[in-house]
């Protein structure tokens, strides 16, 4: 089913998108904005979170451009973890064209939740450690599993993949937030294009909607880009609770 769009409904999925952009580059979680949006035009809930993640991925690109300082010294490190993310989101993506839409509603409030509990309890136990290794509080290698794990979630839904991945690296890797944040950005654009590329495979898409989501959004990630450098670490930790949190509250409602 392709949905059509008035003039009004159009703008509506832009500024969605636009906010989801921004969002979507500071913290994650940017899908909680478009997903109920589409809903509410009338777009069934399949072709919905389809149209989301499509567009979204294309958005998410201005967010890696505009963290490419960030990423200097990291693209070693971050070649395995793209890797995994490839595979963890084909199966997600195939995951979303074949299992009931009840599955996620059940599975990713719990994964929400556990991301940010990593983000906030990682100061705390921080100062709690006497000497701090090198490469995070966590085995260096648990990022390995855990990140495929968000690969599969962000080809499957996606909503606050971003809070995850910032969790698991902030504990495994020791890096700066800012660091953290970049890493994010390019995982969760990779889960994203690689769903794109499966869902094109499984049928008509609805494109008005995709470009309208693509605009919008990757407007929102370059003005995001600039908004989160600029953010002191509690502050964006912060941020990053907040909107897992709403993220929760919207997939329990």
């Amino acid at each position: 089913m392709i949905t059509t769009f008035s003039a009004f409904e159009l703008g509506l999925l832009a500024l969605a998108a636009l906010g989801a952009g921004v969002i979507n580059t500071v913290v994650g979680s940017g899908s909680l904005i478009v997903f109920p949006t589409l809903l509410a035009l009338g777009v069934p809930p399949v072709p919905a979170n389809i149209a989301n993640t499509v567009g979204l991925a294309i958005g998410n690109i201005g967010g890696v451009v505009g963290y490419r300082r960030e990423l200097r010294g990291q693209w070693r490190a971050l070649l395995p973890l793209a890797g995994l993310t490839v595979i963890g989101a084909i199966i997600g993506a195939l995951a979303l064209l074949s299992l009931p839409a009840e599955v996620f509603r059940l599975v990713a409030p719990v994964l929400i939740v556990v991301g940010c509990a990593l983000v906030a309890v990682q100061p705390m136990m921080n100062r709690r450690t006497r000497a701090p290794r090198e490469g995070g509080l966590w085995p260096r290698w648990l990022r390995l599993p855990l990140i495929f794990g968000t690969g599969v979630y962000g080809g499957y839904f996606g909503a606050a993949q971003g809070v995850l991945i910032v969790g698991i690296l902030e504990l495994t890797t020791g890096e700066d937030l800012q660091r953290v944040n970049a890493v994010k950005n390019v995982l969760q654009t990779i889960a994203g294009v690689v769903a794109t590329i499966v869902f094109l495979f499984s049928g008509p898409l609805p494109w008005v909607a995709i470009g309208t989501i693509a605009v919008g959004s990757l407007a929102g990630s370059g003005l995001g880009a600039m908004i989160g450098r600029r953010l002191p670490g509690w502050l964006l930790r912060g941020l990053i609770i907040v909107i897992g949190a709403i993220a929760v509250v919207a997939l329990l409602s």
